[in-house]
């Protein structure tokens, strides 16, 4: 009979060793796929965004902030205030400079921004802040018409010729971006201030501007550099899409400003104009 001895001899101390190599020994192969998989494994793990800091909230809030401050429809009021105090018209009554100012803020504010908010409820636009180069298109058009608008309002009640081609100079500019705009998305902001820049000049050149006038344009001139530093801070446009639009503003108005109409000096027709509007 076969005796079973399992229980109670030992294994050989060679069946031992050759265990212990065959557990040491591994398998290049083997690893590599267990790399693989472990790089694909974090590949798809959700990456953890980090906080912004402090100072970046406060930059994103300023240049939210100095782009509302600085919106497009806001320059013609910016315009008409700074010319009404800044050249010849500062000798206007205070009723006109009023009158003038409402008209300009109802014409240039008020009745785009409700249009606006009216194609956001239609459901043709999407964001009021038209970020979409898409959805530019109509608001431009809207622009161009009101400036226009204001524009013949200003000729009609004297203003001087200069100022009533500060709002077509704004009109060209609107036109050009909405060209633009098909194809590029072209800063509207940039245009805009570039646009106030360019009647600072104009009124010093031949406005009989008024004390303070060339720190105004210094400080008209310092915000659109921080203007333009804010919408590429916040991903609205490129630097280049930026330089456009001051391009744009600032030639548009600066060159319909200078037309010599009716054949007049500045200063005569200016103060021509102002015994009309007085």
């Amino acid at each position: 009979m076969k005796l079973d001895t399992s229980s109670y001899y030992p294994e050989s101390l060679l069946e031992e060793e050759v265990d212990e190599k065959e557990e040491m020994t591994v398998d290049p192969q083997n690893d590599r796929t267990e790399e693989k998989d472990n790089k694909e494994e974090k590949k798809n793990e959700p990456e953890v965004s980090s906080l912004p800091s402090a100072s970046e909230r406060f930059a994103d809030g300023s240049a939210t902030f100095l782009s509302w401050a600085l919106v497009p429809l806001l320059m013609p009021v910016y315009g008409v205030l700074l010319a009404f105090n800044l050249s010849i018209l500062d000798f206007t009554p205070y009723s006109v400079k009023l009158v003038f100012t409402l008209v300009t803020l109802a014409f240039t504010v008020a009745v785009p921004a409700l249009l606006v908010l009216l194609l956001k409820r239609m459901g043709l636009v999407t964001d009021v802040g038209l970020n979409g180069r898409k959805e530019r298109v109509i608001p431009y058009i809207i622009s161009i018409l009101c400036l226009a608008a204001a524009g013949v309002f200003m000729w009609y009640k004297g203003a001087p010729m200069w100022l009533v081609m500060f709002f077509g100079g704004g009109a060209v500019a609107g036109a050009i971006n909405l060209l633009i705009n098909f194809r590029w998305k072209i800063s509207a902001h940039a245009a805009g201030v570039a646009g106030v820049v360019a009647l600072l000049i104009r009124i010093i050149r031949d406005g009989l501007p008024q004390d303070g006038a060339f720190l105004w344009l210094l400080i008209a001139i310092g915000l659109s550099g921080i203007l333009g530093t804010a919408r590429v801070w916040l991903g609205r446009h490129t630097a280049w899409q930026v330089i456009a639009g001051y391009a744009v503003g600032f030639l548009s108005v600066i060159l319909m400003t200078s037309l010599s109409i009716l054949g007049e000096t500045a200063e005569s027709g200016s103060l021509k104009n102002i015994k009309r509007l007085l």
